[in-house]
């Protein structure tokens, strides 16, 4: 119904809010910079960090669908369909990165080949 949809796109947009709202809490929720452009600055880039975590989870969610598509394995693609790519629960977003070092480039489809979205004993929260 109509009403379902609109709940279902109030809730899409509480969801992106509630991101933002974590990746600023990484700093204590404290803005960085004395101005009003460096202000401005800071949300930009925690708009693109919000942005960069909800297509990393595109990509993974498309990925999963196109493999369960091969395996005919309709009971998995059913669950996928109720999950956000605006969850951030599996990223660390207070953690120290390190661009420095050359290190091997993780392969989104060997992370995938793995992944079973019916198997929930990998239930651990970050914070």
């Amino acid at each position: 119904t109509l009403r379902q949809f609109v709940q279902q796109a109030l809730n899409r947009g509480e969801a992106y809010y509630q991101l933002r709202r974590a990746i600023a809490s990484v700093n204590g929720n404290q803005f960085r910079g004395g101005d009003d452009y460096q202000i401005d600055q800071w949300n930009d880039c925690a708009r693109l960090i919000a942005n960069c975590v909800i297509y990393y989870n595109s990509a993974i969610l498309s990925g999963l669908v196109d493999k369960f598509e091969k395996e005919n394995n309709k009971k998995a693609i059913d669950v996928l369909a109720n999950l956000s790519p605006v969850a951030w629960r599996h990223i660390l977003l207070g953690g120290n990165y390190s661009f420095e070092d050359q290190i091997a480039i993780t392969s989104l489809d060997r992370l995938l080949e793995e992944v079973d979205p019916l198997n929930d004993e990998d239930d651990t929260e970050y914070e």
